[in-house]
């Protein structure tokens, strides 16, 4: 594949809008209520004005921010890019794609909704769905809408559907956050033992240390803002008062928290919401099959849940491919592709 070194002949149109968020009003964090997306319309779009198309939400991962999708790598294109090149290819199903923005100042939402971090979930669901059905001409409803992402994006396209099968009917997850003492519980001994040696036992502290040295990281940054994060969305109180699952001098498991997570697990959310994923019109899912927070084992215990609940194997689309949890953007196009195919009319 011949690319150039910057620039793209775009066939679709990639627009930038900004939505003014009256959930995100007042957020817990004060982080801005006036958000960023961006929204790719496919080629022939404009020349077909009477026509609709199929929509479908990209979800970012943990600290992802919506200008990031701009960000080009040495020999590839942009994710826009990608996908622009993927809808122009003859016999492609043409859809909407809209890049939302759920970025907290402590990393993620998992697009849900906490009294910690605010109400993502109700943003994305009650507030940016109907402001892109008013300004673009989509398919409104179910059938015809579908959600996608990695990691914590990938969660978010899991549960989403599950909690709101009435604005979604499909959903791509690479990667995603699922099958919670495979993928988080390991973090909490790392998570301890790093608050121990060098912030007295305190989250405040790491706070303190971590936002003092923008730029530059230390080793153990990485799985204390995950950890946090991930209590602030899955263990907050109604007060926002973030509960850790776990001693943070000694990692011992506190069972009442943890089992605050395990109820925002996809893996064991899915036997509650049997009939929303039974209607579910297309599921993609994919890993790495070395994945490093162990995301492919969440991914087949998902699979097998989606096959518990009913949903006919001939709507699930699975694989494990050769790959860690990183460098896999390459998995978009297709997988966007082929929901956006499965949700035309």
């Amino acid at each position: 594949m011949d690319l150039p070194p910057w620039g793209h002949a775009w066939k679709g149109r990639l627009d930038e809008l900004v939505i003014d968020s009256q959930a995100l009003t007042g957020n817990p964090l004060g982080d801005p209520h006036r958000r960023p997306l961006y929204v790719y319309t496919p080629p022939g779009y404009d020349d077909e004005p009477g026509r609709r198309f199929p929509s479908v939400y990209l979800l970012q991962g943990l600290t992802g921010q919506v200008d990031m999708w701009r960000s080009r790598k040495a020999f590839s294109r942009t994710t826009p890019e990608a996908l622009d090149a993927w809808f122009v290819v003859e016999g492609a199903a043409p859809a909407i794609v809209v890049f939302v923005d759920a970025w907290t100042s402590l990393g993620g939402s998992q697009f849900i909704d906490s009294a910690a971090t605010g109400r993502y979930h109700s943003y994305m669901c009650d507030e940016l769905v109907p402001f892109v059905d008013a300004r673009y001409r989509t398919l409104p409803d179910a059938a015809h809408r579908g959600v996608a992402g990695k990691s914590s994006g990938g969660y978010g396209a899991m549960v989403t559907p599950m909690l709101r099968p009435d604005l979604f009917g499909g959903l791509v997850t690479h990667a995603g956050d699922a099958l919670f003492e495979a993928c988080y519980l390991p973090d909490f001994r790392e998570a301890a033992r790093a608050l121990r040696d060098a912030y007295d036992g305190s989250y405040e502290a790491f706070w303190s240390d971590f936002r003092s040295r923008a730029g530059r990281s230390k080793r153990t940054d990485g799985v204390l803002l995950n950890v946090w994060c991930m209590a602030a969305c899955y263990s907050a109180d109604p007060d926002g008062t973030v509960r850790l699952p776990f001693e943070a001098l000694t990692g011992r498991l506190i069972p009442k928290v943890w089992d605050r997570w395990l109820a925002w697990d996809p893996v064991r959310m899915a036997a509650s919401h049997a009939d929303a994923l039974r209607g579910l019109r297309a599921v993609w899912i994919d890993a790495g099959r070395s994945d490093d927070f162990y995301l492919d084992l969440g991914a087949d215990a998902f699979r097998n849940e989606l096959a518990a609940a009913g949903l006919h194997e001939d709507r699930v689309r699975f694989e494990l491919f050769d790959g860690t949890h990183s460098g896999i953007d390459w998995r978009y196009p297709e997988a966007i592709g082929w929901l956006a195919e499965r949700l035309a009319p």
